[in-house]
Order: C-alpha cells, then sequence, then structure tokens
C-alpha cells in the first residue's frame, strides 16, 4: 500500500475518531440523561455507554486495518489445505476459468477482484469503503457487520441522548443558544444512524442470500454469473446457511468447489 493511500487512511481514521469522542464529549457536558445519571450518582448507564462507544471505535480499527483477504500468490494450495471438507470428491463439471489479474498479474480465486484503491486483488471482494479505508473481503467481511451492528447500537443510543438534553427556551436566538453543540451534534447522530441502519440492512441482505455488492451491481460483467439466470445464485445455499456459513465458519473457502457442487446437482424442478 503505498504512502498516498496510507496518509489518507490516517486522515480517515484520525478523522472518524475525533468526531467520535467529541460528540461523546458534548453528550456528556450538556444537561442530558447521562449528565443527570451522573450528578445522581448512578454510573451504571454512564459507563456502559461509554464502554459502548470505546468497542466501536476499537471494531473501526480492527476492520480498517485487517487484512481484508489479499491474494499474495497464484496458488490456492494454502486455502485448500485449511479446508477439508472442501476437499471432498466432486463430478468434474466446465466452470469459468481463473483468469490473470490485468493489474498486479496473479491468477485470481473466483469471486475475486482487483482494488484500484489498494492495488491489491482480494478474495470476495465485496467493496472498497471509504468511511474505513480499506476494502471488505472475505476475511474482514463478518467484521465488517459487526462493527455496523455495534455501531448502530451506539449511534440510537446516542440519539436518545441528545434529544434529551434538548432544553427550552422563551425566544429561537436563546433556544438556539443554549442547544447549539447538542443540536449540531444530534444532527450529525442522525445523518450516521440513517447511512449505518440502510447499509447494515443491505448487507444482512446480500450475506443471506450468499452475494457481495461488487456480485450484485455487477452480475452482467462477470464471467460465473453472466451465463446464469436473474434469479440464480450459485453459492446460495438457503438463508440459515447462508448467515450460518458467514458468521460461524472461520475460513477461507474454495469457491471454484462450491460453484462446481452446485451445478453438478441442479435443482430439479418438480
Amino acid at each position: 500500500m503505498d504512502r498516498t493511500l496510507f496518509r489518507t487512511g490516517c486522515f480517515v481514521r484520525a478523522s472518524h475518531t475525533l468526531l467520535t469522542w467529541t460528540v461523546t464529549l458534548i453528550l456528556f457536558l450538556h444537561d442530558t440523561d447521562l449528565r443527570r445519571c451522573e450528578e445522581q450518582g448512578e454510573l451504571l448507564l454512564p459507563l456502559l455507554f461509554f464502554l459502548l462507544v470505546v468497542l466501536s471505535v476499537l471494531l473501526y480499527f480492527a476492520v480498517s486495518l485487517m487484512d481484508p483477504g489479499f491474494v499474495l500468490t497464484d496458488t490456492v494450495k494454502d486455502v485448500q489445505s485449511s479446508n477439508e471438507e472442501m476437499e471432498l470428491m466432486i463430478p468434474q463439471v466446465a466452470a469459468p476459468r481463473l483468469r490473470r489479474c490485468g493489474y498486479c498479474l496473479l491468477q485470481q480465486p473466483m469471486r475475486a477482484k482487483h482494488c484500484q484503491t489498494c492495488k491489491r486483488c482480494v478474495r470476495r471482494f465485496d467493496h472498497h469503503c471509504p468511511w474505513i479505508e480499506n476494502c471488505v473481503g472475505e476475511r474482514n467481511h463478518r467484521w465488517f457487520m459487526v462493527y455496523l451492528l455495534v455501531q448502530l447500537l451506539a449511534l440510537l443510543w446516542a440519539l436518545h441522548v441528545a434529544l434529551s438534553g434538548v432544553s427550552p427556551s422563551v425566544t429561537w436566538e436563546l433556544w438556539l443558544r443554549a442547544n447549539g453543540f447538542l443540536l449540531a451534534a444530534l444532527g450529525v447522530i442522525g445523518v450516521f444512524s440513517a447511512v449505518v441502519l440502510l447499509l447494515l440492512g443491505c448487507h444482512l441482505y446480500l450475506v443471506s442470500i450468499n452475494c457481495t455488492t461488487w456480485e450484485f451491481m455487477s452480475r452482467h460483467r462477470i464471467s460465473y454469473l453472466k451465463n446464469c439466470g436473474d434469479e440464480e445464485n450459485p453459492f446460495d445455499r438457503g438463508v440459515f446457511c447462508n448467515l450460518w456459513d458467514f458468521f460461524c465458519v472461520c475460513r477461507l473457502v474454495v469457491w471454484e468447489q462450491v460453484y462446481q457442487r452446485k451445478a453438478a446437482n441442479p435443482v430439479q424442478p418438480l
């Protein structure tokens, strides 16, 4: 990763962290539920809120700095050796050949894509997220989802806290002076809440059908999908299995074998 990208990533992460703690500080300093709990000696809720914010920041950095699944070599033997259950004998069915990346010249596994920003090929590429300044791929996608969930919980709680601190006043001018910082924090929290909720909903849907954002948006240009029907997904094993595999099975998958199994065992119409 070049120096320019590294500098950009540092700026994005620093901005995110600064904004998070600035909003948190505003919520603790204003006359909100958190401040009232502190004054009454009830520290449990303020402490839980603080820990939730800390957890969201830690998850942000974990996802941002984690290897998303960069393709390092031309071989997939390292993946195959760690996936014994993927080594079962399967019928030999014609499948799209692995192709070499036109940028880094490595042989791309199925569902991998070259990221123009990271300048690397990523396994089960979903998208490059400018928010975390990192790709979302096979290694960090589940953690990205966990981060979105924790972030949404923190934002919704912060939204409730911010609303509890808005105080009435005699005139609009006095009201804006008294609540200016809190209203600014409320606006930031509201926008981020809507964005995170939309992202989490979209990703949960795509995970439930075992599809990536890239595959969903560029289906007509992907060699192993463009010849499938509009509703056909060779990687879909049903909602429960898809969610279980995504969240509970921590391994890299040889998607070529999954693709071949699906092609070799088509569902017979009734």
